[in-house]
């Protein structure tokens, strides 16, 4: 059972690394720029960690000892929501796509700039996290019924059950509830949800965009809701429909 953490709270951070010296870095980093920052050398620290406290966001080195941080995004993704910034010396175009597949927010490969690092993290929990005027304005949306609830951040399978979602999977099904029926470009898309910042524009909007169709399409190999119109970009072809 993953615990809880006080909102009030600054933001915490959870830095799965093995390596010492980076890890030490990367907290104190954090916490120069007001973060709570708290290290695990492996997935089983992790574990003991998000038992005792939870965070608001984990950045996860690629190459750990025992469990790698891949199989380690895998399994937290399937568990929780909670953002994942991928940080690992695997520089290859797979390597990125792969780990946005699994279910990583962003992905920044080593050496980093740590500027650069910092605006990636602000900009995951500033999307993560509804601000009041938008909690205030947000709508309850259906889609054959389907229910999304914007204010919740949440997303309701036809049975009623909570189907769990990433950062940058609700803000695409957000944007394309918003628009139905429209077609969109990846650059819009981008736009829309600066889904594309953790590498190649389109690869990783369409990464993220199949993950979406895993858990909604009733077949993943010819959806009915987002579909792919050839050089053009995404169609969501579904009736929206606002909710009490």
């Amino acid at each position: 059972m993953i615990a809880s953490r006080q909102s009030s709270s600054p933001p915490s951070i959870l830095i799965v690394e093995d390596d010492a010296e980076i890890a030490g870095m990367l907290a104190e980093l954090m916490k120069g720029n007001g973060f709570d920052a708290r290290c695990a050398r492996d997935g089983n620290e992790m574990d003991r960690l998000l038992r005792r406290q939870g965070c608001d966001l984990i950045i996860l080195d690629g190459m750990l000892p025992g469990e790698d941080g891949f199989s380690i995004c895998r399994r937290l993704r399937s568990a929780m929501a909670v953002p994942i910034l991928m940080l690992t010396a695997r520089s290859e175009d797979v390597d990125r796509i792969l780990g946005l597949e699994l279910g990583a927010d962003d992905y920044v490969t080593k050496p980093f700039n740590s500027r650069e690092l910092v605006a990636r993290v602000r900009s995951i929990l500033r999307r993560s996290s509804l601000s009041q005027a938008d909690v205030a304005t947000a709508e309850r949306l259906t889609f054959d019924g389907w229910r999304i609830d914007l204010a919740r951040r949440q997303l309701f399978d036809t049975d009623g059950d909570e189907v769990s979602m990433t950062t940058a999977e609700f803000d695409l099904l957000w944007a394309f509830c918003c628009n139905p029926n429209v077609v969109l470009t990846r650059d819009q898309l981008l736009s829309m949800t600066h889904a594309g910042s953790a590498g190649p524009v389109e690869r990783s909007v369409d990464a993220h965009i199949s993950r979406i169709r895993q858990k909604i399409e009733p077949n993943i190999k010819d959806p009915t809701f987002i579909k792919t119109v050839r050089l053009g970009g995404y169609l969501f072809a579904a009736t929206v429909e606002p909710l009490p």
